[in-house]
Formats: C-alpha cells, structure tokens, sequence
C-alpha cells in the first residue's frame, strides 16, 4: 500500500512540469500564422523578381540586334526606379490601412515605407498576417512589373529619360492609386470587383499606359509601309524563349504569393492549387497558339507560342483559386487564341507594338478579368467590367496625358537618323553584339 502511494506522489511530481508546459504553450500566441506567411511572401517576392530577367530577356530576343542593349539598360534601370519610387510614395499611396487622404480613392500622400524595428518581439508584430518588409517586398515586384510591360511595347524609337520619367509617374503614382481601389480597400473592392492576383490591376494596367504612350509616339519607321505590315524579326529567339520560361517560373510566386496566408493547411494546400492551376494555364495558351499558327499561316509561330503561353497566364492571374485544372486549361487556351487574332489586328489599325505585349496583357487581361465570376462565388459579370472599364480608363488617361506633356517639353522619339542606325550607340553608345556589327 505504501509502494503504491509512492509511485502515485511520484508519477504526480512528474506530471506537474508537463502541465506547466502545457499551460504555457496554451497561453503562448501562435506565431505560425506570422512565420510561414512571411515566407510565402519572401519567397514569392523573389520569384517575381525574376521575372524583371525574363522581360529582359524576352525584349531583348524580340528587338532588333541594334537596340538590345537599349531594352536592357531600361528593363535594370525601371526596376530600380520602381523600388524607390514604390518605397517613397507608393506602397502606402496603395495600402493606406486608415490613412486615406479620399476615403476608397486616394490613399496616403507622400509617407515613406518604414520597417519594424530590428528583432522585433512577437508581442509586437502583427502575427495574423506577415512582416512589413516581406509584404512591401512583395508587392513592390508587382509594381515594377507593370512598368516591365510598357518597355517591350515602345522599343527601338523611344528615348530613355523621357521614358524613365513616365516610369517614374507610373510606378510612384499612377500604379499605386488604381490598385489602391481593389487590394488597398478601395471603393472597387468594396463594390465586389475581384482580381485575385492582378490580370487588370497589374497587366492590363500596363497595358493600358503602353497603349496610350504607342498612340503618341507612331510606329517604328517602315513598319507599315502601302498598306501592309512589314516584318521585323527580333535578334534572338534562344533569348525570347529563354525569358519565356523566366516569366513562367516567376508566376508561381505571382500567382502563389497571391494567396498571402500560408499558416494553415487549408492555406498552404491553396497555395498548391493555384501553382497546379498556373501552369496549366500557361501549358494550354501555348498549346493552342501552336494549333491556330498552323491552321492560319500553315506553319507554328514560336513568337505567337511564346506569347500564347504568357497570355495563358496572364489569362488565369485573376482567379487562379477557384477553377478545376480543366478550368484553368480552357481558360488559358482563350488567352492563347486571343494573342493570335489580336496581334494583326493592332497592325491594321496601325499601333506598333513590338513585343505583343498589349494583346498578352491588357487584352488578355480582360479576358482573365471578365472569366473570374464562372467559377468564384460572389462575383458578377457586371461588376468586373466596371472595375476594368474603372481601371482602364483612369490609367489610359492619366499614361495619355503624362506622354503628350513629355512629348511637348522634351520630346520622346528619336531622331529618323538614331532610329535607323538604332538606339544602342545613339542613346547608349554601345553595342550589344558588337563582333557583329559593320564597324
């Protein structure tokens, strides 16, 4: 009797620490939630980072030999200037959280980006969500990449300053104030738009202001010459493929990151669906541009499935959740088809745009927009043409606007001359190939 109540104190004693730890662990905040969706977002941020290389590698396997260093120097100098732009005004222009200077249409003028201090505790951080710097990180990559779509369009007759100036205006102002509307708590999001990654408010957008600025500065000379398009083949389509696959890659964090939250399992399986989702898109873009090249001109195109496969995701970017994988296929495949018809098409009205990047963005950007309510609940087909008409319209005006007043003060077409002996010396005074060249 005495044994028994021995080990009955004992196991007792024993006990009493494993109760504390379990006290403790039940009063301690779970900070999961804070740790993995801080992840996600580093992790996306970077991927998206690098689709900055695979726009640089796509311009410059589209343009002409002599103006390759040109597209480069422009793809390394917008994102710089995006991320200072983004962190000067930018980030809490889009997130002003209560801070709106017009409540649902303007946010936080003028209040640079500030972290958390160094070795932040947790019973200081936000731990239902993410970091500052991760989240500022992350959303930066998109707004640099709404300017990575304008360079391809405007290539081989555009000056650099004036262009880096609108890039300027673009990624500090113009950019931050539309997507304030959808993802900052804008009055678009508060009318039921939604965009789920950004096929409107991050690649229409950028359609949108390249449109705007081909219109003011003409097509390249020759181009469209008694009534005709006249090809101009790029210099390397090892390069154009190669940033093809880039940009494919860079769109799981794109699309993944999108999710922000990955603390739970229900978050993280999400983020996995919408990665299966992505690439499916993308496979079926490219796959039906491939058919319809070779039923319209009887041989495929690899620049048009190229462009098919990007327009694939650009296709899926605003509801990348919600759909089976034989939604996602259909649904990319239309944004393949579209890139095909809508290419030739801008050559009979006559905007040139070098790289395609309109029909892959902005017009495939509708298409993803308007397609989002078949499979996401609580959305309609009326409330997403709103919010892209709202969104076109604003960006299409104020890009308008900003390229005829640098049009008017500076100038922002080269010389007849520099054009045809091309921008690499004339602007730069380098070549990209220069073993190639006739000096």
């Amino acid at each position: 009797m005495k044994l028994t109540k021995t080990l009955l104190l004992a196991g007792s004693m024993a006990a009493l620490p494993a109760l504390g730890f379990a006290q403790d662990a039940a009063a301690a905040p779970d900070i999961n939630p804070y740790i993995f969706t801080t992840l996600l977002f580093l992790i996306g941020g970077f991927l998206v980072f690098w689709m900055a290389a695979g726009f640089a590698m796509l311009e410059a396997g589209l343009v002409r030999s002599k103006n390759v260093t040109m597209q480069l120097m422009k793809n390394i100098s917008l994102f710089s200037i995006a991320a200072i732009m983004y962190w000067l005004v930018g980030f809490n222009l889009m997130y002003p959280g209560d801070g709106w200077t017009i409540p649902g249409l303007l946010g936080a003028l003028f209040v640079p980006t500030s972290l958390e201090p160094v070795g932040l505790d947790a019973a200081d951080a936000a731990l239902d969500y993410a970091s500052v710097g991760s989240d500022f990180f992350f959303q930066l990559m998109f707004c640099a990449t709404t300017a990575s779509i304008v360079s391809g369009t405007l290539a081989e007759r555009i000056k650099l300053w004036p262009f880096l100036i609108f890039v300027a205006i673009l990624t500090g102002i113009i950019y931050p104030i539309e997507a304030s509307w959808q993802w900052g708590g804008g009055f678009l999001s508060e009318m039921g738009f939604s965009d789920f990654a950004g096929s409107t408010l991050v690649h229409a957008a950028g359609g949108f202001a390249a449109l705007a600025g081909a219109i003011v500065l003409g097509p390249r000379i020759g181009k469209y010459k008694d009534g005709r398009t006249v090809p101009m083949p790029g210099s390397n389509l090892a390069l154009a493929t190669l940033g093809t696959f880039i940009l494919w890659l860079g769109w799981f964090g794109f699309n993944g990151g999108s999710q922000l939250a990955m603390g739970t399992v229900g978050d993280v399986t999400d983020v996995s669906r919408i990665f299966a989702n992505t690439n499916m898109a993308a496979a079926a873009g490219a796959v039906a541009a491939l058919f319809m090249t070779q039923i319209l001109y009887k041989k495929p195109d690899l620049t048009m499935v190229l462009n098919g496969a990007l327009a694939g995701l650009v296709s899926i970017t605003a509801g990348p959740l919600d759909p089976s994988l034989f939604g996602a296929l259909w649904i990319g495949a239309v944004g393949g088809i579209i890139v095909v018809f809508v290419v030739p098409m801008l050559d009979k009205f006559k905007i040139d745009d070098v790289v395609g990047a309109i029909p892959v963005h902005l017009v495939a950007g509708f298409w993803g927009t308007l397609v989002v309510p078949v499979y996401t609940e609580g959305t309609s087909f009326v409330t997403q043409i709103i919010g892209f008409a709202a969104i076109g319209a604003f960006v299409f005006v104020v890009s308008l606007i900003v390229w005829i007043i640098l049009k008017g003060i500076m100038g922002i077409r080269v010389s007849e001359e520099d054009e045809i002996n091309g921008l690499d010396m004339a602007e730069l005074g380098m070549e990209a190939y220069p073993d190639f060249s006739k000096g």
